[in-house]
């Protein structure tokens, strides 16, 4: 599930550099949060939400194939 919210991501944004998306385990749920660079933040949201919407979905999608349940988050950039 990681590998996909990666490969959709490093489609979308200007700076692949800054993408990071972190997965924890926890019995059968698995969390991803996702970090991008924040002049990226809007083409990952998407308009109204469809673009992340849309990667909630296809991820929970690919978890439930495998028995598990997923969340995607993405997390808020920390400006320095």
């Amino acid at each position: 599930m990681k590998s996909l919210i990666e490969y959709i991501v490093l489609s979308l944004v200007d700076n692949p550099t800054e993408v990071k998306v972190t997965q924890s385990v926890g019995g059968g749920r698995v969390h991803l949060a996702l970090n991008v660079a924040p002049e990226d933040m809007g083409r990952v949201i998407g308009k109204g939400g469809r673009v992340a919407n849309a990667m909630r979905i296809l991820s929970r999608v690919t978890a439930a194939h495998d028995g598990k349940q997923v969340t995607l988050d993405v997390v808020e950039p920390h400006e320095n």
